[in-house]
């Protein structure tokens, strides 16, 4: 007999368990059935009804059951996933809200699915680039910790033997492991309250904006951070002209969809030049962050009328040059780290056996 999912009681105000999975796994999924099924004429409650049922996430459920009774106590989609903004952000509402107004719930719904499901490959693909070097990084450095605070020692026990001084990179590992073994527990302290600070000052709106600006500047990543913002914001964007969103509130929605708060104030600042009379071509033709390129192709949809056209070509492009590019740095960074992980390895086995190597020398020194 099959396991039933756990009951969750859950209501719009408190936090949901399982939120990042849900957004990132299942609201894709969910948005492309349900469009199907408003497609296929079936009313919203039924398909809640239906897509509920089908779904093992226990919070999920609850989140989709909560939604159908408030649409049967009368309020509308919009106003219903509203209840729950950590599932559903703000883009994802006024994309409905819009869609309910234009009586196009059925392909506004195909439209999130579809946008969805290109942040999330983007996402993946991203995270997946980055995964690779820190792995081996850290495997790098635990490794190397290990030789320095259990094998150094007993190499270090067979060399006061010897009575001579020892080679400098030996003498040098030996006083590194003196120092790990007596202070260790107070480094690894100082280092924990060190990165507890920094997410601490990270999470401020002003830490925040500055490691995301250096991470503009920083060489590569910030290449390849810049071409993922002007993604996100071409799609973005355009998903909300299309979906009939006035500009001045696409653009605060896309402000913090960009992924990077210094896109994001420029997007902030171009508002206040739209809200002058100026179009958004010419409002964003003085910034720095978000390609030239974008700006060109925003600026010929202004003239000719295809905004949301242009903005998906120059979406897809920009995916397209992040994914050439994060494959590109994989292939090259793969040997590197193994060559700098041989490096790091290699060097300690070396300093310990130096004296060894040079053995006659340091027992007649």
């Amino acid at each position: 007999m099959a396991k039933q999912p756990k009951k969750v009681n859950i209501s719009g105000k408190k936090k949901i368990p399982g939120t990042r999975k849900i957004v990132n796994d299942l609201l894709p999924s969910f948005s492309r059935q349900l469009s199907a099924m408003l497609s296929a004429g079936l009313p919203i409650v039924t398909s809640l009804e239906t897509l509920r049922e089908q779904t093992d996430h226990a919070s999920f459920k609850a989140v989709l059951g909560g939604i159908q009774g408030s649409i049967e106590n009368g309020s509308s989609f919009s106003e219903s996933i509203m209840r729950y903004p950590g599932i559903f952000d703000s883009l994802y509402i006024n994309m409905v809200r819009s869609g309910e107004q234009a009586g196009q719930l059925a392909e506004t719904t195909a439209r999130l699915a579809t946008f969805l499901e290109s942040s999330a490959r983007l996402k993946r693909k991203v995270k997946s680039a980055m995964m690779y070097p820190v792995i081996v990084l850290c495997l790098a450095f635990a490794i190397a910790i290990l030789l320095i605070v259990f094998v150094v020692p007993k190499f270090g026990e067979m060399f006061q033997d010897f009575g001579a001084k020892l080679p400098g990179p030996t003498q040098f590992l030996l006083d590194l492991s003196s120092v790990l073994q007596s202070y260790g527990i107070f480094i690894l302290a100082g280092a924990i309250v060190a990165i507890v600070m920094f997410n601490k000052w990270k999470a401020t709106e002003a830490g925040a904006y500055k490691v995301d600006a250096f991470i503009l500047k920083a060489p590569v990543f910030g290449m390849i951070t810049q071409k993922v913002a002007a993604a996100r914001f071409a799609r973005t964007f355009a998903e909300l002209m299309a979906s009939g969103v006035p500009i001045l509130n696409a653009l605060d929605i896309v402000s913090g969809a960009t992924g990077n708060r210094v896109a994001g104030r420029v997007i902030l600042d171009a508002k206040e030049v739209v809200e002058k009379g100026e179009p958004l071509s010419v409002a964003m033709i003085k910034q720095t962050v978000f390609p030239m390129m974008l700006v060109r192709m925003l600026q010929a949809g202004e003239k000719t009328g295809r905004i949301e056209d242009m903005l998906n070509s120059i979406a897809d492009f920009y995916e397209d040059e992040v994914e050439t590019t994060l494959d590109g740095l994989t292939s090259l960074l793969e040997p590197l780290l193994m060559v700098f992980l041989g490096l790091i390895i290699g060097s300690i086995v070396v300093a310990m056996f130096l004296p060894i190597f040079k053995l006659g020398e340091v027992v007649s020194g």
